[in-house]
């Protein structure tokens, strides 16, 4: 049975800008607000998460260098971290987001503690983790064995989860639970934003946000952008969490540098999501994409790749336009149909806001966190022996 109190869980995610570590900072906030005790535990403090707030803990792990190892080591110590901070707190749940490193080194530690003290190890799949490394052969093996062995696996997306029942064939039961944006309260106007962007009330701010990884397919992105301004001049944001220097050649090559604005690491994305008209993704692969639906809960529609889960996100035609992978022009003409039609823009855009409030609000996810971790947390264990 879940405890008769609120739940001690422990979160190990990716501290750096995507969709994974966005995912797992979101949720604890949130349980915390919920009464509930969240010990993060990473080689860096997440980026969007806060000092100071109550029942959030951060335990950092400590990387050595030695000479026996050409390459630094981070499973084994962040598994005996996730132990010791198991052990000293008393967790009953650690949430692994991502199946490699992290739900590796979650299942370590808590095969090092004694059966009695063992918290159960849920393991959420954001996507490359199935998708890339799941057909690596010198992973394939290692991220199955975590999936078999956990005490629970959630995926973001029903896409996600065929994918790694087909890749992997996983048999057990993968639950899906979506990815939820619960936006707050800009500190700015959307007229002091786009002021600071050089953007002027007439023109059409197109917005991005991603990690920029190659599948991501920026290039992609760029050279749309270009022809678009033919057609219907507009500007481009670009939220970056990864090395945008990459692409300045390209940029000058297509001579659009003077209409994109780039800002990096931004933790207060609601400041530019308000300015923004008209998101624009080009992913070849995308397990959720966490970029659409947080311009959705601020009205901004988006013309995106259909591909993975994004149509899980965007309904065609309804809340945004989805166009087949690798066909740039067929983007260029959906960004022109929006950026020159606003009224059929807005329509979008308040459709996409009422999806995002409905189906991926933070009251609906959370709780069925919450359900999953009551399920799971009942469950019996087969799990014994050992001890820290």
């Amino acid at each position: 049975m879940p405890p008769d109190r609120p739940f001690k869980i422990g979160i190990t995610c990716y501290p750096s800008v995507g969709g994974s570590g966005i995912l797992a900072t979101s949720l604890g906030l949130e349980l915390a607000a919920r009464g509930h005790e969240i010990h993060f535990v990473s080689y860096e403090r997440p980026f969007r998460l806060p000092t100071g707030a109550p029942r959030l803990f951060f335990h950092p792990v400590e990387i050595n260098s030695y000479g026996l190892f050409k390459y630094p080591d981070y499973t084994l110590p962040l598994s005996v971290k996730l132990a010791e901070t198991s052990r000293d707190f008393g967790l009953d749940i650690i949430h692994a987001h991502y199946a490699v490193p992290h739900a590796t080194a979650a299942l370590l530690a808590r095969d090092m503690l004694p059966a009695h003290r063992r918290p159960k190890v849920i393991t959420t799949l954001h996507g490359t983790d199935t998708t890339l490394l799941g057909r690596d052969p010198g992973y394939g093996p290692a991220i199955r064995h975590a999936l078999d062995t956990a005490d629970g696996i959630t995926a973001v997306s029903d896409f996600l989860r065929a994918e790694t029942q087909r890749l992997l064939t996983v048999k057990r039961p993968i639950e899906v639970i979506h990815n939820f944006f619960n936006p707050q309260t800009p500190s700015r106007s959307r007229a002091d934003v786009r002021r600071e962007l050089g953007v002027s009330d007439e023109e059409v701010l197109l917005f991005h946000s991603s990690n920029l990884r190659p599948v991501k397919r920026f290039d992609t992105l760029l050279e749309g952008f270009a022809r678009v301004q033919s057609r219907a001049p507009c500007k481009l944001l670009v939220l970056a969490g990864g090395d945008f220097n990459a692409f300045s050649e390209e940029i000058t090559r297509l001579g659009i540098r003077d209409r994109i604005m780039v800002r990096e690491n931004v933790t207060a994305i609601e400041d530019y999501l308000q300015a923004a008209d008209l998101g624009f993704f080009t992913s070849e692969s995308e397990s959720f994409c966490l970029g659409i639906l947080e311009a959705m809960a601020f009205a901004c529609p988006s013309v995106s790749t259909r591909v993975g889960g994004i149509p899980e996100v965007t309904i065609d035609g309804e809340t945004g336009l989805l166009v087949s992978p690798g066909d740039v022009e067929g983007l260029v003409d959906a960004l022109v149909a929006l950026i020159t039609d606003p009224v059929r823009r807005a329509r979008l855009g308040a459709a996409a806001r009422a999806r995002a409030q409905t189906t991926f609000t933070a009251p609906v996810i959370v709780e069925h966190y919450l359900r999953y971790y009551r399920a799971v947390y009942s469950a019996d264990s087969f799990h014994d022996g050992g001890g820290m």
